[in-house]
């Protein structure tokens, strides 16, 4: 078994903080396990770190929490560690502004023949037709025309 990568090694102000935050027992449940985890995979205490699957199992929590606060804690520093959030899903914009305008003025537009009004499915279909964009679901049509105040209809 491989040795661990992120060796948590606390300094005594820090040990001393953790443990006070552990002692008071009050605050966000997320941020009192996380200093737990910290406490135990102090390389720097007399007894040395505990193992990941011990410190998971004694504070009933996933083993790849702890590695996360470890590394978290490594390279980041404690209050991160701390602190740890899920990173943000973040997703290129499929319109750039000269689509978002070629489709404002579409929507803006008489609706094909035999259709009374254009529906979110026929703007997406005619900016793939008129080659404004390659793919373009009906949903990023209806967000980004709520997100001009333009509605169909």
């Amino acid at each position: 078994m491989p040795g661990k990568i992120y060796k948590v090694t606390l300094t005594s102000a820090e040990r001393a903080e953790l443990t006070a935050l552990v002692s008071r027992g009050t605050g966000n449940a997320r941020r009192l396990r996380r200093a737990h985890i910290l406490l135990l995979a102090d390389e720097n205490q007399a007894e040395g770190a505990w193992k990941d699957a011990d410190i998971a199992k004694a504070l009933h929590a996933h083993a790849r929490t702890v590695e996360r606060t470890r590394e978290k804690c490594v390279e980041m520093g404690v209050e991160a560690a701390l602190n740890h959030t899920r990173p943000q899903k973040t997703r290129a914009k499929v319109l750039d502004g000269a689509a978002e305008a070629r489709l404002a003025q579409l929507a803006c537009t008489e609706a094909p023949d035999g259709h009374e009004r254009w529906t979110l499915q026929m703007l997406a279909d005619k900016l793939i037709e008129l080659e404004v964009v390659e793919t373009v679901s009906y949903e990023t049509v209806r967000t980004t025309l709520k997100k001009m105040n333009l509605s169909l209809g």
